[in-house]
């Protein structure tokens, strides 16, 4: 009634419930507003429901609590500083809502809102509680949402009816709740980046402007042709050393990084790029064996792909020297992955940042090396041996 009469802008996202709506969506998909039927999906015994406020659509935000707690609710409403203008020196600071959450008799409802974000996805906040906060007003710990910042897709929403009442869920129930434990969200460091730029002076020339809006077409244009492929992948070696240091495209880097766990590997990856304009540079090693590929993007930037290696307690890539056939490999600590916003896109990191860039650039990682050898320079590199010559034909193919 609160929701639907003040038009506050809200969608079901509690996993519990989606999950039921999910099992039954055919029974569901029958059901008629305010028809007569037992409590089948609300009544299931939990603490919480959790909906998304789209905060983008609200108007009416201090109306509807006055009008929330005149009805009987118990309100609490917690801010904090809008990360998307962290980037912006004068605008920093400014509060925003990241969660509301009301009770009403012995229930309560968590209304996680969701903030618009420039790559076109959703992001909602960290629900950090402050020193004057009632740590008893609800059990904060069962909470579902709120745990770490979350991204997800924007999805597209549809009108039900469940147990007589109207309202609106994920049109593609299954892959939002797919999204929620793979959802954590790290910003990138712009205060570090600014400090980063005072002592190492912004390179803005001409060849510089141009590489960076090449490299973030690449970019753009690899990540759309991996996700049509449903193929995870993240910001690796120096794309991901220049998100993290300088929340930027590292200038004279000359090509765009990307990692992907072997398991994840596609056997139609080489085509769906070279159908997506890019002709495959070079191929090294083999699916079970320190692949690698690079692809030719325009204006002479490469994209490199490089496939990851688990073992029990480190993941590993590989790489190959063409003329030698020497192998090498590059050692990483284990590490999982996280969402980010680089140039106006939602990608992966790895959620263990320090650590990976660390392996790869040591502790000096923060100043600026503009000479690099892939055989020597990596913190992490070791030689793994030589291809055997039989095999040089199925592992090192240049184009």
């Amino acid at each position: 009634m609160l929701t639907s009469s003040q038009n506050v802008p809200v969608f079901l996202i509690d996993p519990l419930i989606l999950e039921l709506i999910n099992k039954n969506f055919e029974q569901v998909k029958n059901a008629s507003h305010g028809s007569a039927s037992e409590c089948k999906f609300f009544c299931v015994p939990r603490d919480f429901t959790a909906f998304a406020l789209q905060y983008h659509l609200w108007k009416n935000e201090e109306g509807w609590f006055r009008i929330a707690e005149n009805m009987g609710f118990q309100c609490l409403k917690i801010e904090s500083k809008d990360p998307r203008l962290d980037g912006i020196d004068s605008l920093s600071g400014t509060e925003i809502p990241l969660h509301y959450i009301c009770t009403l008799a012995s229930h309560a409802v968590h209304l996680v809102v969701f903030h618009e974000r420039s790559g076109n996805y959703l992001w909602h906040g960290h629900l950090r509680l402050k020193g004057h906060i009632d740590r008893k007003f609800v059990p904060f710990r069962k909470l579902q949402f709120g745990r770490y910042p979350g991204a997800f897709d924007r999805p597209e929403l549809q009108q039900i009816t469940i147990d007589g009442l109207e309202v609106l869920i994920p049109k593609d129930p299954m892959h939002f709740l797919e999204e929620i434990p793979h959802s954590r969200f790290i910003e990138c460091r712009y205060k570090e980046a600014r400090a980063f730029f005072q002592q190492y002076l912004d390179d803005n020339t001409v060849e510089a402007m141009a590489f960076r809006k090449s490299a973030k077409e690449l970019l753009q244009l690899a990540a759309k042709t991996l996700k049509k492929l449903g193929v995870r992948f993240w910001l690796s070696s120096g794309t991901c050393l220049g998100w993290y240091r300088q929340c930027g495209i590292i200038p004279y880097s000359k090509d765009v990084d990307l990692g992907i766990f072997i398991q994840d590997y596609k056997s139609d990856i080489i085509s769906a790029f070279q159908d997506a304009g890019l002709p495959l540079k070079h191929k090294f090693g083999k699916v079970e064996d320190s692949l690698e590929l690079s692809f030719q993007g325009k204006d002479d930037v490469k994209l490199d792909i490089f496939f990851f290696y688990e073992e029990t307690d480190h993941m590993w890539n590989g790489g190959t020297q063409a003329k030698t056939g020497k192998k090498f490999k590059y050692l990483f600590p284990k590490f999982t992955l996280c969402w980010t916003e680089f140039v106006d896109m939602k990608v992966r990191v790895p959620c263990e940042t320090i650590e990976y860039i660390e392996a790869n650039y040591g502790k000096t990682w923060k100043v600026p090396v503009r000479t690099w050898d892939w055989k020597r320079s990596p913190h992490n590199v070791q030689p793994n041996g030589v291809w055997p010559i039989s095999e040089w034909d199925e592992v090192i193919q240049l184009y």
